[in-house]
């Protein structure tokens, strides 16, 4: 049988590639905020779409239920969002980010936006092809 060569194989290097941008996308909104990576996308993800409830939240971001749930208790504690019951399922909250929460979210955007600019910057004309590939994979994998 042969070895499967760990550095080669794509999983593995889309999830090690990941990992390691998130992690240094985490300097931009971390220290300042000292929020987590969880904590960063259910903010980012409330700040884009207004309210959600937190199982949508987990659908959108591709994040366990757990790691939504702690997220969303600190950012509760924090009073960075807030909860009120759904009409549709009384079993259900949708969650709203509060005026703080807006404004934390308001001030990591255009950083957000500069760290993104400056890896396809980086990236040169290899950024579109790149972005391309990417789509592809969403719609290979259904990622959306």
């Amino acid at each position: 049988m042969a070895k499967l060569q760990l550095e080669q194989f794509l999983p593995y290097r889309l999830n090690r590639l990941a990992s390691a941008i998130s992690q240094d996308f985490r300097s931009i909104y971390g220290p300042h905020y000292d929020l987590t990576i969880p904590e960063w996308r259910v903010l980012a993800t409330l700040g884009q779409f207004d309210e959600l409830s937190a199982k949508e939240i987990g659908r959108h971001s591709s994040m366990h239920k757990t790691k939504v749930s702690r997220a969303v208790r600190t950012l509760e504690e924090r009073r960075w969002l807030k909860r009120r019951g759904s009409e549709e399922d009384r079993r259900e909250e949708i969650l709203t980010l509060t005026v703080d929460g807006q404004k934390a979210y308001r001030d990591i955007v255009p950083k957000a936006v500069a760290f993104e600019r400056r890896v396809l910057d980086d990236l040169g004309t290899e950024a579109e092809p790149l972005l391309t590939v990417l789509e592809r994979l969403e719609q290979i994998f259904r990622v959306r």
